[in-house]
């Protein structure tokens, strides 16, 4: 797979080459897989789905995209193993346990097969597992910002509705938060599970509990749509800080409301359309980024909604 010119260019990659986006000289027929954590329901994908479709229709590359139905862990490390043994040009993977995947991306990469981590992990743990490089946004630093962009808006206390607690990066986002408001995570952040109305019933009897609570945080559409409607139920829709992680259609129109006051946008679109570009440049030229890319966190608010929900659910 790779040669010794490519392992050279792999070598002085940190010397920073410029970027070629360039129109594929001819279509070679490089093929790439994308594998993700992501379980079947959870329909936030769907923009990564179609930064990944966009990308190899422009390279004229073939692509494929796999994950576990259900979001398990050790599932989504066998698939990997089955994709490797497939001999692709290149594998687009997520890195939301290490301890669980790392063994598997390893193996792929020793097999010489170029790999990206895309969207969890951090860009050390994309180093550690031999990947040519990071393209997401680091969960922590994520958390840690919104965390203080909230303590600036004097919140002292909250509810972090963790949806998918089986991820060390969900978790990630919910103790930055934690630290950015100066406070312990301690209980308040609950597993929620995936289900809608499972959710909403949680965050309800999460707020009846503690009336204190001052704000809301949720990890995406999968927990932010039932909490939404857990706030409308209860009355506490526009009352209560509200941030979000990611974006999505209700979480759009909740912005757009003033229920929710930011959504942090990573940018799920360039997080599969760039390492396409990358991965096919690489094999065709030998060229590389010099540096990780980092696609969030941005925050999103009523006031810079237009683009956004424009493209809501299909490229933002």
């Amino acid at each position: 797979m790779k040669s010794t010119f490519k392992k050279i260019v792999l070598a002085t990659a940190m010397a920073a080459l410029p970027f070629m986006a360039a129109s594929p000289a001819s279509a070679e027929g490089e093929r790439y897989v994308l594998v993700s954590h992501a379980p079947d329901s959870d329909s936030w994908w769907n923009t990564i789905k179609n930064g990944l479709a966009l990308a190899c229709k422009q390279m004229e590359v073939e692509c494929e995209y796999r994950n576990p139905p259900t979001g398990d862990l050790a599932d989504m490390a066998r698939i990997i193993e089955q994709v490797a043994a497939s001999n692709p040009d290149g594998i687009i993977t997520t890195l939301a346990d290490p301890d669980v995947l790392s063994p598997a991306i390893k193996a792929a990469v020793d097999s010489g097969i170029d790999v990206i981590i895309i969207n969890s992990g951090t860009p050390e743990q994309a180093r550690e597992v031999g990947a040519l490089m990071y393209v997401g946004q680091p969960e922590y630093d994520a958390g840690y910002a919104a965390g203080l962009r909230a303590k600036g808006d004097g919140v002292t206390s909250f509810l972090c509705v963790n949806h998918y607690i089986s991820s060390p990066s969900s978790t990630q986002r919910c103790q930055g938060f934690a630290d950015g408001l100066g406070v312990p995570l301690g209980d308040q952040m609950i597993d929620s599970g995936q289900d809608p109305a499972e959710i909403k019933n949680r965050v309800l009897a999460y707020l009846n509990a503690h009336p204190d609570t001052d704000a809301i945080l949720t990890l995406g559409p999968t927990s932010a749509d039932p909490t939404i409607q857990a706030l409308e139920e209860n009355g506490m829709a526009g009352d209560i800080y509200f941030g979000t992680f990611d974006l999505g259609e209700e979480i759009v129109k909740a912005i757009k409301a003033g229920i929710i006051q930011w959504g942090i946008d990573q940018q799920p679109f360039l997080q599969a359309y760039l390492p396409v570009i990358v991965l096919a440049n690489y094999d065709r030229f030998g060229v590389l980024p010099g540096n990780n890319i980092n696609s969030g966190p941005g925050f999103v608010t009523k006031d810079g909604l237009a683009m956004v929900e424009k493209y809501a659910g299909e490229y933002r």
